[in-house]
């Protein structure tokens, strides 16, 4: 469920007054998240395609096709793994525009979802007041 736009606001406001108190502590919790943990993914897809090329080679030495083919098999894996991690994991500085990281594909979104939106939240803040 995507943030509404006042919790939107309300944690960029936040942030920025962690960056101006602390931006050391602010920078070290920058690194960790969604980039991490992909970046550590798309590592271990790269070495597990090392094992698929060690596991192809050693087919081949072996002369036992079965293995080879496992050998390929991995590194086909992987290398999918890393492709799909890399794509995810972003640029450094770059960040996700807030409006679009809660939706799953925001190219789908058309003007009548939109519109089906602002209606809703016209009639929750009606309620609400």
């Amino acid at each position: 469920m995507p943030l509404s736009e006042h919790e939107q606001r309300m944690l960029e406001q936040m942030e920025r007054a962690l960056y101006a108190e602390d931006p050391k502590f602010a920078s070290a919790l920058e690194g960790s998240g969604l980039r991490t943990y992909t970046r550590r993914r798309v590592y271990q897809a790269v070495a597990g395609f090392l094992v698929g090329i060690a596991l192809l080679m050693a087919g081949m030495i072996k002369q036992q096709p079965w293995i080879s083919v496992v050998g390929f098999l991995v590194m086909l894996a992987c290398a999918v793994l890393a492709v799909t991690g890399w794509r995810k994991a972003g640029k450094p500085g770059e960040q996700q525009p807030a409006a679009a990281a809660g939706r799953a594909h925001p190219r789908r979104r058309g003007k009548v979802m939109d519109r089906i939106e602002e209606r809703w939240q016209r009639r929750r803040d009606g309620q609400e007041s």
